[in-house]
């Protein structure tokens, strides 16, 4: 991911990350005050241009940080796909997966899940693919397999764990950025 084109404050807290996990993972406390210090207008200094998508990236930074509530209650009320990606996402990660496949069917196809499958072709090109995974290969972003997946890790019926984690990385990177790009 190029932080560079994000504010410093923005750049500064995505470079303390951690990689993001498949599960809930624990919050972040050191980044919870700065977080909640964000606002649509703190996000950029350049002129807000569509609210709805910084409110989406707001969402996906408390997720990012593993403050599940938070950003729930931000993605639920985004009426639009990329709302409904966001709260996909956070369910898949609750884990409540039969919830995340609801939201990620009325996410639809995603414009960025175009660029997420290139990115993820990319990233598993030199892998040795099992069962679970073989769907991170195809040419069109899979949300549902990538639930599966997820959930074979949880029941202990894949071990691809760091894999699917990078992916769940790229996953969160592309739509960040794809947020980002039309909110400011």
């Amino acid at each position: 991911m190029t932080i560079d084109h994000y504010p410093t404050e923005i750049a500064e807290l995505l470079q303390t990350a951690q990689t993001c996990p498949l599960g809930p993972g624990s919050p972040v406390p050191e980044a919870y005050e700065k977080l909640k210090s964000l606002n649509v207008n703190s996000l950029s200094q350049r002129a807000l241009q569509d609210r709805a998508m910084a409110e989406a990236c707001l969402s996906g930074l408390w997720l990012r940080f593993n403050y599940l509530d938070q950003s729930h209650t931000i993605s639920q009320d985004l009426p639009d796909s990329t709302g409904s990606y966001w709260h996909g996402i956070m369910h898949r990660r609750e884990p409540d997966y039969s919830n995340a496949k609801y939201w990620f069917r009325r996410t639809g196809n995603h414009p960025a899940m175009v660029t997420l499958a290139n990115k993820v072709n990319f990233l598993v090109a030199n892998e040795k693919l099992d069962r679970k995974t073989q769907f991170l290969s195809e040419v069109n972003w899979d949300p549902m397999a990538m639930v599966d997946a997820c959930e074979a890790v949880a029941r202990g019926n894949c071990q691809q764990q760091e894999l699917l984690e990078k992916v769940a990385q790229t996953e969160w990177e592309t739509l960040f950025e794809y947020c980002y790009s039309r909110a400011y």
